[in-house]
């Protein structure tokens, strides 16, 4: 499935005077869309036939597009990880080139980008009621994580009938922390398949790359995120290897990485990062 999205405020388009191309209907959408209690345009829900709670979505990141020649970042007074150090707003716009596949940085410095989309994953429980689309929780949603890009496979425990997958929050560049709050937003097209998995059982999402295993953890207190994704790269440790407890706790130590993926949303984030070829095979 072929996922197209948009995002910002209708103030975050670049003046014609630039010269940057604009997706048609990109300020009409934003002018009309319906706002929730979070900032972000997600495209969705895609219904999964079959999906039933308590089943895992495997969703293949399949290929990931830039729809424009440009993105922006922001800075805004009382948000990000240093606001008392940067009390002022700040927005700028960046030169996407799209053949060269990199960015144009307003110093001179030019990067190579690597799209992927900061706010994914599937409904929540019906219990939890109507929640903000800033803070990423046990359904995915606004992970932010830079590792998720195109060929990654993520696993969502399903919650509602039908899954109800969505995408947004496109980001052509980032780095682990967003410290300043925003990554390079863009509008991306997204290509997908989903795989419903009856055979894995999971309560908070997990993904995989070519070369390494990943598993997530997000709380208001950085030290508990940690906890959480090690907890979780420890048993699926034990899933794949059939190592005991404190073994695969001491593989963690001396063989993963606990990465900082977020600062900037409320509930932080943390991912365990093993190589494929650092899991035991007995």
């Amino acid at each position: 499935m072929t996922i197209e999205t948009l995002s910002g405020e209708p103030d975050d388009l670049p003046d014609p005077s630039l010269g940057f191309d604009v997706v048609p209907g990109h300020a009409e959408v934003l002018a009309s869309a319906f706002r929730g209690p979070g900032p972000h345009l997600l495209t969705g829900p895609v219904y999964i036939e079959g999906a039933e709670p308590g089943d895992v979505l495997e969703v293949r990141v399949l290929s990931i597009e830039l729809r424009c020649n440009w993105g922006w970042n922001l800075q805004v007074p009382t948000l990000g990880t240093l606001p008392e150090d940067f009390p002022e707003f700040r927005r700028i716009h960046i030169p996407l080139d799209r053949a060269r596949n990199v960015a144009k940085l307003p110093w001179g410095q030019e990067l190579p980008l690597a799209p992927f989309f900061g706010n994914f994953g599937v409904a929540p429980p019906l219990a939890w009621g109507r929640l903000s689309s800033k803070e990423p929780r046990a359904f995915g949603g606004n992970m932010d994580n830079k590792e998720l890009g195109a060929g990654s496979t993520l696993y969502f425990p399903v919650f509602v009938p039908g899954a109800l997958f969505s995408a947004g929050d496109g980001h052509a560049l980032q780095g682990d922390g967003e410290v300043c709050l925003t990554a390079i937003e863009a509008a991306l097209t997204g290509t997908f398949e989903f795989h419903v998995r009856r055979d894995l059982r999971l309560t908070s999402p997990r993904a995989e790359t070519a070369s390494d295993w990943i598993t997530m953890g997000f709380d208001e207190d950085l030290d508990d995120a940690a906890k959480a994704a090690l907890r979780d790269m420890i048993a699926l440790i034990r899933e794949h290897s059939g190592l005991g407890a404190q073994d695969a706790y001491t593989l963690c130590s001396i063989a993963a990485d606990l990465r900082v993926t977020q600062m900037v949303d409320g509930n932080k984030g943390i991912h365990c990062v093993l190589a494929k070829s650092r899991m035991p095979c007995l």
